[in-house]
């Protein structure tokens, strides 16, 4: 790589990191699987920094790049699970903004992995409708199946718990 594609490479990587690591956590849960699928995408797209750099969205470039990295890590399976000697310690009471986080990423992590996915880039990312099905390589039909399946799925989770709250206090 150039001298200058390099440092245009590093400037695109730290004005977008925060947002690509974003993105990744919402999409698959988990803040080390976040990680590692950034990690992916920044090599990949190292490698092909001259052909993002010449995209017309290079942001919409780096994005397939991620759900596919993304999407490559569900299918590698259950062998790549580690088991440790014990559990790890509980993190700290969570505060009342914490909490209402880690109450959203709950729901997210009980949808399938393609409607967390249309979720997370229709909702966080802005994105519209065929971008997404851009993305992930299906129909508009399907993106928008995905998030009329996954906003009712969450929408009766969320009524459950109100439920259940409600019978509890009352």
């Amino acid at each position: 790589m150039r001298a200058e594609d390099e440092t245009e490479y590093v400037a695109y990587v730290r004005a977008r990191l925060p947002a690509l690591h974003r993105t990744a956590y919402l999409i698959c849960g988990d803040a080390h699987l976040a990680d590692d699928i950034v990690q992916t995408t920044l090599t990949r797209l190292y490698r092909y920094w001259r052909r993002a750099s010449a995209a017309d969205d290079t942001d919409a470039y780096v994005r397939r790049i991620l759900v596919n990295a993304y999407l490559d890590e569900r299918r590698r399976g259950w062998f790549r699970i580690r088991l440790l000697p014990q559990a790890p310690e509980r993190p700290a009471a969570a505060t009342p903004d914490v909490a209402e986080r880690d109450g959203v990423q709950d729901l997210l992590a009980g949808l399938p992995p393609a409607q967390r996915a249309v979720l997370t880039l229709r909702f966080l990312c802005d994105l519209p409708v065929a971008e997404v099905a851009s993305l992930l390589n299906c129909s508009t039909g399907n993106v928008k199946s995905h998030t009329s399946r996954g906003l009712a799925k969450l929408r009766r989770r969320l009524d459950l718990e109100t439920c259940t709250d409600n019978r509890a206090g009352g």
